[in-house]
C-alpha cells in the first residue's frame, strides 16, 4: 500500500511540474507628457507595437485617456510584453475622441510622438519606435501646437 501512494504521490507531483509554465514577464511604461497648454478636454495616449497601425487609434496596442492639466501630465502602461512600440497623444481639447486637422492634414490640437521627432509629412513608427525591456521603461513626450 506504501508503494502505491508513493507511486501516485510521485505522479501528481510530476503532473504538477508538466504543466507549470513560466509567466511571460510583463514591464510597465511610464510616459511624461509636457507642455500641454491648459485643463480643456482630455489628453489620449495612443500606444502601437505594429509599424501598419500607427496613428491608427483603434487599431492601437492600448490607448489611454486622463484629463488634461496645464503644463504636465502622467500615464501608465502595465503588463507590457518587453518590445519595441511608439506612441501617439494628442490634447483633444474638444473631447470628440480625435485629433482633429485643418484640410484633413494639419493637426489643430496640440500632438506629440515618443522620441519628439521633427516630422515633415506623416510621422512614421520607425521614428518615434523604442524598446520596452521587462523592467519597464519611462519616456517624456512635449506636446507641440
Amino acid at each position: 500500500m506504501t508503494s502505491r501512494l508513493l507511486a501516485a504521490t510521485l505522479c501528481l507531483l510530476l503532473s504538477g511540474l508538466a504543466q507549470a509554465q513560466p509567466q511571460p514577464q510583463t514591464g510597465s511604461l511610464s510616459v511624461t507628457l509636457t507642455q500641454v497648454r491648459d485643463a480643456r478636454g482630455q489628453v489620449r495616449v495612443g500606444l502601437y507595437q505594429d509599424p501598419k497601425t500607427f496613428r491608427k487609434e483603434a487599431q492601437a496596442f492600448a490607448v489611454q485617456q486622463v484629463p488634461a492639466t496645464p503644463g504636465t501630465v502622467q500615464v501608465r502602461f502595465t503588463n507590457l510584453p518587453p518590445g519595441r512600440y511608439a506612441i501617439m497623444a494628442y490634447h483633444d481639447e474638444n473631447g470628440d475622441g480625435e485629433l482633429n486637422r485643418r484640410l484633413g492634414m494639419f493637426p489643430t490640437e496640440g500632438y506629440g510622438l515618443s522620441n519628439n521627432p521633427k516630422v515633415m509629412g506623416p510621422p512614421q513608427f520607425e521614428d518615434s519606435a523604442f524598446q520596452v525591456p521587462a523592467a519597464g521603461q519611462a519616456v517624456s513626450i512635449e506636446i507641440r501646437y
